[in-house]
């Protein structure tokens, strides 16, 4: 009896202006590999066209299901209805306390600087972290970080039944 390929696994990654092009072929290797939608908002500090997709060898780029927005508003406009969590080091809450629920989109920023600081503001009580012990180390890398919470949120949700 085969299994029913899965076409969405309940959750969106969003990106918003990634800088550096391995960071975002690895999250886009995550997004494939679970379904998940993956978006990329605002100005991305690289190219995304086929010429440069294949220069990077990200051969399976076809099968990640990606969505650009020129900025969080529109983002949000293409999303009614949805859950927004925001991941920072400036967090207080740990991304285990969370319970995640389908329709979540989970939101990352810059490599260098993370996301605005007014937009963490504004949604304070929607932000999180993901603990490190070692104080001496500012933060985890991009990729790591979104494999991290993507997973838990996917585990939660059922995905590992």
């Amino acid at each position: 009896m085969s299994r029913a390929r899965p076409t969405d696994s309940g959750v969106h990654i969003v990106l918003v202006e990634p800088e550096i092009p391995p960071n975002t072929g690895n999250i886009a290797r995550l997004c494939a590999a679970t379904f998940t939608p993956l978006h990329l908002v605002g100005k991305l500090g690289f190219r995304t066209d086929d010429k440069a997709v294949r220069r990077a060898g990200l051969d399976y780029w076809h099968e990640v299901r990606i969505n650009y927005h020129l900025d969080l508003d529109a983002l949000q406009a293409s999303l009614p209805g949805h859950r927004f969590l925001y991941f920072t080091t400036k967090a207080t809450s740990s991304y285990t306390e969370a319970s995640y629920v389908a329709g979540d989109c989970l939101v990352f920023g810059r490599e260098t600087r993370g996301l605005p600081e007014d937009l963490l503001k504004a949604n304070w009580e929607r932000c999180l972290t993901i603990p490190m012990p070692n104080r001496s180390i500012r933060s985890l890398n991009l990729a790591t970080s979104v494999g991290i919470v993507l997973y838990e949120a996917l585990r939660q949700l059922g995905h590992f039944r």
